[in-house]
């Protein structure tokens, strides 16, 4: 029975009731407790949650989370928080990752595309270093019917944008857009020489190239009026080094692709001071042409030294659509063999 249930008998004194002792509290218990409560005043250091609570609480006042609690103190020789260190480059990271290339690289070629394992070799004309080394280009070389000599100048716009920075503009866009289709396309320069290649080195680099076709641009240096664009191909020749018998056909129908899809392109008229208003005109005398043992054509864009075509010429627009005509006439010769 418990305590409180004696009975009561008149004049006995009722026993007293035994005092329990107060029960102390365990030692590691109320370490415990003593370093939660401080780490609750204590661990808001401004980052995730805690610093969230922080900055929502009134001014003077405490988070919402620890309303109604006085905070436990901290002794004051405890030392102020680090702020916390960056994470580790090893680990996960908010970062966006970089952007990964959309496309191969400038200069590479033979990809996947409807070119695939076709071979197109473009010969920008003349060289803007030329008319520094005139010495150089002006010695003769051999052409198979005489000889000729290595290189020229070329020639420019009145207002002096040179036959030589036009041709390589155009010859890299050439390289673009037939790379973008899976082709190998190599240049025989690219400005990085100081002078040439003279015009029998550009017809060695397509043959061994053993290029499916091979195509050198120009621009004409005529007098004003005489304008529109005209397609070199080479005669039927055999002499010394030169024999073009077998490509003379094939190069002729590489012209005749080339020139449709050019005037289709930009708008151009076919010449109308060479080639009888054909647009087509057919030389011996042209080295490049003689030498090659693959299909090849020189093309004269429009003439420098007319207005009307010299505005054409210098434009950027125009330039990228008469890269595009070459190269779908290039790209038909090539998949139509």
């Amino acid at each position: 029975m418990s305590y409180g249930s004696f009975p009561r008998h008149p004049g006995r004194p009722r026993p007293a009731r035994p005092v329990r002792p107060a029960r102390r509290a365990r030692p590691a218990v109320a370490a415990l407790t003593a370093l939660l409560l401080a780490a609750v005043a204590g661990c808001d250091d401004g980052d995730g949650p805690a610093g969230d609570a922080k900055a929502s609480a009134p001014p003077g006042g405490s988070p919402s989370a620890s309303a109604g609690r006085a905070p436990a103190a901290v002794p004051p020789s405890s030392p102020p928080r680090e702020a916390k260190k960056a994470p580790s480059s090893s680990g996960p990271s908010d970062s966006p990752e970089p952007p990964k290339p959309s496309a191969p690289p400038a200069g590479e070629g033979g990809g996947d595309g409807p070119l695939h394992g076709k071979v197109v070799v473009i010969d920008p004309g003349h060289n803007i270093h030329n008319q520094q080394h005139t010495a150089e280009i002006d010695r003769s070389v051999d052409i198979g019917t005489g000889r000729k000599e290595c290189d020229t100048t070329g020639t420019s716009t009145n207002s002096g944008y040179a036959e030589a920075t036009f041709s390589l503009d155009v010859a890299h866009r050439i390289r673009s857009i037939l790379q973008a289709q899976g082709a190998t396309v190599t240049l025989t320069h690219d400005g990085d020489r100081p002078f040439g290649p003279c015009v029998d080195e550009r017809a060695a680099i397509g043959n061994k190239a053993h290029a499916d076709a091979a195509l050198s641009v120009h621009a004409d240096g005529a007098a004003p009026g005489q304008r529109g664009v005209h397609v070199i191909l080479p005669a039927k020749v055999k002499g010394g080094r030169a024999d073009t018998a077998p490509i003379a056909d094939p190069s002729k129908e590489l012209g005749e692709r080339v020139l449709g899809k050019f005037v289709q392109a930009t708008g151009s008229i076919p010449s109308n001071y060479v080639g009888h208003n054909t647009g087509l005109d057919v030389r011996s005398d042209l080295g490049g042409l003689n030498l090659s043992t693959v299909p090849k054509v020189f093309i004269e864009c429009g003439n420098m030294r007319d207005p009307q075509d010299a505005a054409q010429l210098t434009d950027d627009g125009w330039r990228q659509k008469a890269a595009q005509g070459i190269a779908d006439g290039i790209r038909d010769f090539v998949l139509s063999r």
